[in-house]
């Protein structure tokens, strides 16, 4: 208010005051929203508790919305309908596709019926209410095969039939955490290619996990969101739209600018395991192999000169220069199985000792894992009041030395290589070519590290849902590289 602002407080259908069973990011959360900007916007008749129309008279129906996760996606979702009136919108770790959220190429990535425990996580009434909705949820989801369908391409806000990307009018200014377990990467990266060129856009890109920035880079995030909500709500003449579009998070407390995301500068590099274990440019051949069980990324990363049944490792010579990956890593893979199907994992790794964010510790304070830690101490913002003096508890990177560090990640149902809809189980002992994305990033590799190409099976730190098919994976290094957008020498920075 201070600002000049009106804050609206929408409860979704089903949470709160809001009548129906919530569906997790369904239709009804997404239309619901819409009907509220129209609203706003007067296109649409709301009513009081009397049943009396009321209209938004105090409005100018320039919208913005702005959330965390669950909300982030509510956001991205009301955006894809086109909504007039939606001026701009704020996902922090926003979810652009639910399906991605439980699962990654075919298999679940965290536990079952994900989508009935959200429902029910935010929905306060008796579980017998929406009981026959929870059951089409699940239903819906196929816990079962992991495989993809109508229901999920109803909650798909890239292309979906409710929301799709293209048809964005709204600015964006995203949130990503490349460390986020939850609502990982490719949330934001498949997204944000897909918009529209026209759409105004900026995006913080950083190394912590499901984190919203207030935590994390207090003063800087407030400063600029208030500029981005003046320039595109008020239309006060601001310099927010020349600033460069990104703001990278490469390290502790080191940050630069770039015009677009991924880096502009970035060159396609392609690596191909060899023989003797090492990363190189140049074909080779022979063959290794693994078998899918469930591991920890740790234990499949660490000692990558030691034999181990579980993984592959190879790793390049030592970096002569800073070398940074900006995009979307791909793999490609010519293996045999001696089963129908395996859980093909595969981990980019920087060996080399060095203080990093640290994103995956685990203790009394679940902060810790998003890569921040609270002080014993507050700062304030904005104005207080006598029930909210708008002071917060101070936090500053939680960080951690270590020898090496997994940079990103992908895996793949094998049975799921042709199709994400249906299952193909593979005929055991005949070579396949499978080729995916791996989950997106922005990291630099200092000088003297060593690149490492890990290839496993079943990623526990992505989920326990599934245990591994014990399946042996036979890999021909001859058809196997991963293609990396490389940026080479060290960047400015801030």
């Amino acid at each position: 208010m201070p600002r000049g602002y009106a804050f609206v407080s929408v409860d979704v259908i089903g949470t709160r005051l809001s009548d129906g069973c919530p569906t997790t990011g369904g239709p009804s959360d997404v239309l619901g929203g819409k009907a509220v900007i129209d609203w706003l916007n007067g296109r649409a008749i709301a009513y009081d508790d009397n049943g009396a129309p009321v209209k938004a008279t105090w409005t100018t129906g320039r919208t913005g919305m702005i959330g965390h996760s669950y909300e982030g996606g509510l956001a991205i979702g009301v955006a894809g309908t086109g909504v007039r009136g939606l001026e701009t919108i704020v996902p922090l770790a926003g979810p652009s596709s639910w399906y991605d959220m439980w699962r990654a190429n075919g298999t679940l990535t965290d536990f079952t019926g994900g989508q009935e425990h959200m429902a029910k996580w935010i929905d306060e009434d008796p579980p017998a209410k929406c009981a026959a909705v929870h059951r089409r949820m699940t239903e819906g989801s196929d816990d079962a095969t992991g495989n993809d369908n109508a229901y999920w391409r109803e909650l798909d806000y890239r292309n979906g039939p409710i929301s799709k990307a293209r048809n964005v009018r709204a600015s964006v200014f995203s949130v990503v955490g490349m460390q986020d377990r939850n609502v990982m990467g490719n949330q934001f990266s498949e997204w944000w290619a897909q918009l529209p060129r026209t759409v105004q856009r900026k995006a913080w890109v950083t190394q912590y996990g499901h984190l919203d920035p207030f935590w994390a880079r207090r003063e800087v995030w407030v400063n600029t969101l208030h500029q981005w909500f003046d320039h595109e709500l008020m239309g006060i003449g601001n310099d927010i739209m020349r600033r460069p579009r990104a703001d990278v998070q490469l390290g502790p407390d080191r940050w630069i600018t770039q015009a677009d995301w991924p880096a502009p500068a970035a060159r396609t590099t392609t690596l191909r395991p060899q023989r003797d274990g090492s990363l190189g440019r140049k074909p080779s051949t022979g063959t290794g192999s693994y078998l899918d069980t469930l591991q920890s990324e740790t234990a499949t990363a660490t000692d990558p000169a030691t034999v181990n049944p579980n993984r592959l490792a190879y790793l390049t010579p030592p970096l002569k220069n800073a070398t940074r990956l900006s995009g979307t890593p791909s793999v490609s893979l010519r293996l045999k199985l001696d089963k129908p199907t395996a859980n093909l994992g595969v981990m980019l790794v920087d060996y080399g000792t060095d203080t990093r964010i640290n994103h995956s510790e685990i203790g009394a304070d679940p902060h810790r894992a998003y890569g921040f830690k609270f002080l014993d101490s507050d700062d304030c913002v904005g104005q207080g009041t006598a029930d909210d003096d708008g002071c917060y508890r101070r936090a500053v990177d939680n960080t951690v030395t270590s020898d090496f560090n997994v940079v990103t990640r992908g895996i793949m149902d094998a049975q799921n290589h042709t199709s994400l809809s249906r299952q193909t189980p593979l005929k055991p002992g005949r070579p396949y070519q499978i080729t995916w994305k791996m989950l997106p990033q922005d990291y630099e590799f200092k000088a003297g590290h060593r690149l490492g190409l890990v290839l496993t099976g079943t990623n526990a730190d992505l989920g326990t849902a599934e245990p591994g098919t014990g399946a042996k994976v036979t890999v021909d290094l001859a058809g196997t590289s991963i293609t990396l957008p490389l940026v080479t020498g060290t960047p400015s920075g801030r």
